[in-house]
């Protein structure tokens, strides 16, 4: 065992956590859950989530077995939505193809829906003791600085550095927590911004600490301008307060997702009103609220919402697969939420105003 990784397990003993939720009675399943929460998300949000999956889904055959609104009303507000409905196909996979058992074969695991090398390793190391190096967003952090290593993470050259890096120090012995260990002093110590470079027991050796450089590290992504593209949102309710959902296709960022229809910034009222086999002739009244703005990883999506209150529910409109009526307050409903229609939702519980 090298320098690194003996100075980095002496210090999880003494200073790392050790309570997390997904940190106790650890099984593989939890593991692999935890994991999939924590992909570019913070450990803060991912408790009560995490929490909450596990007492509806604490194996992988209720998951498996479980629809998929169930699934996404869990992930609502967690974000990057993907990692649920991948979540969702690969417990599925797991129960058909390895009874029920997460597999712990690199390839095996790789072979799963939201599963890559990163988060295979994660799970074999913390859930089966195994010797495999991970590199998540912590771990690059933790490696770029102490060996300064230039450029990138995300250009291939530099990810190849750092992987060759990660297999290098990742010990024999108890691989489980030293995996702990450096993800947790990324997240706790070694942070992006105002590391605690004086207390870190890396410090001593730190390349980029000894050299006064540690904010040089890791190198940022080159910034690029994110495109803008616009969209109109119709908010349509009924004068008993139901209001009306359009589920997502299932792939895309908001892939299976409902919210209010969500159409091109040029289309009109009465294009909409008519679409859903309304009348806009016996529309009650309609609003044009400001945009605002909602940023992916990529771009930026300006949403103008339209807010349409409706004489009557259109016939053909009826409760379906691809529509639904719901009450704002959405109490009972399992259904998965994009970001902005809870916002909206939530809005329609102020008394409506012109």
């Amino acid at each position: 065992m090298d320098w690194f990784a003996r100075t980095l397990l002496e210090w999880f003993e003494s200073f790392g956590r050790k309570d997390l939720p997904w940190q106790l009675n650890i099984n593989p399943y939890r593991v692999w859950v935890s994991e999939i929460m924590l992909q570019q998300t913070q450990v803060t949000t991912v408790i009560p989530y995490f929490e909450r999956f596990m007492e509806r889904f604490p194996t992988v055959d209720t998951l498996a077995n479980a629809d998929l609104d169930d699934v996404l009303h869990l992930w609502t507000g967690l974000g990057y939505y993907a990692r649920g409905r991948n979540l969702h196909r690969a417990a599925s996979m797991i129960v058909d193809e390895h009874d029920s058992h997460l597999p712990n074969d690199q390839a095996a695991l790789e072979a799963l829906p939201g599963i890559g090398r990163s988060t295979a390793a994660a799970i074999r190391a913390i859930a089966y003791q195994e010797q495999a190096a991970i590199l998540d967003g912590n771990v690059k952090r933790v490696l770029a600085r102490f060996h300064a290593v230039d450029g990138y993470p995300g250009a291939t050259a530099v990810t190849r550095q750092l992987w060759e890096l990660a297999e290098r120090h990742t010990p024999e012995d108890l691989p489980n927590h030293y995996t702990q260990a450096i993800m947790d002093l990324g997240a706790t110590v070694c942070t992006r911004s105002r590391p605690a470079c004086g207390s870190c027991p890396l410090a001593g050796q730190c390349e980029a600490f000894q050299t006064g450089a540690t904010h040089r590290y890791p190198v940022p992504r080159p910034k690029k301008d994110k495109p803008i593209r616009q969209a109109r949102f119709f908010v349509t309710s009924l004068a008993n307060g139901a209001t009306l959902l359009e589920k997502n296709p299932p792939i895309g960022v908001w892939g299976g997702l409902w919210g209010p229809p969500q159409r091109a910034h040029t289309t009109s009222v009465d294009e909409f009103v008519n679409e859903i086999g309304g009348d806009p002739a016996k529309l009650v009244r309609q609003h044009v609220a400001p945009s605002f703005r909602h940023t992916f990883t990529h771009f930026h999506l300006d949403i103008e919402p339209v807010y349409l209150h409706l004489e009557a529910a259109p016939a053909a409109l009826n409760d379906g697969d691809s529509f639904r009526w719901v009450f704002p307050d959405m109490e009972n409903q399992a259904m998965g939420l994009s970001k902005p229609a809870v916002t909206l939702l939530e809005s329609l519980k102020a008394p409506f105003t012109e």
